[in-house]
């Protein structure tokens, strides 16, 4: 169960993929993941983890709350 806070981008890709999105894909400045309709971006890889506030983002895009982030 992943934590809500930092994490890696390769982390947060495999935990995505868990919950049913496929990619990563390429876009114009970033990648992104589909599921069903949904389009989530990707941050770019770079040195550190995913912050709280930029995957709190990224899960709002995704539809995923908090509590259900980390029942995973």
């Amino acid at each position: 169960m992943p934590p809500f806070g930092p994490i890696c981008r390769d982390q947060l890709i495999a935990w995505l993929r868990r919950l049913g999105f496929d990619g990563t894909f390429a876009g114009g400045k970033h990648e992104f993941m589909i599921c069903d309709r949904l389009r989530v971006r990707i941050p770019n890889p770079y040195r550190g983890d995913v912050g709280r506030d930029r995957l709190a983002r990224i899960l709002r895009q995704a539809g995923i709350s908090h509590e259900e982030w980390e029942s995973l």
